[in-house]
């Protein structure tokens, strides 16, 4: 991947991520289950660390 498809796709992981956090707020404010969510997010962030350490070897 070149550097501008690794920003590409770290800004598009850091927007799902902000959406799922939202969606989980809202689900969580009314009691039901986070927990995929939560599994959801934790992906997201080892995906944006290895995206990372990829963009810094370039």
């Amino acid at each position: 991947m070149t550097k501008r498809e690794l920003e590409y796709k770290i800004s598009e992981v850091k927007a799902d991520y902000v959406r799922i956090q939202a969606d989980m707020e809202k689900v969580d404010s009314v009691g039901g289950n986070t927990k995929k969510s939560e599994e959801r997010l934790e992906q997201l962030e080892n995906e944006l660390v290895q995206l990372n350490k990829q963009l810094s070897e370039l």
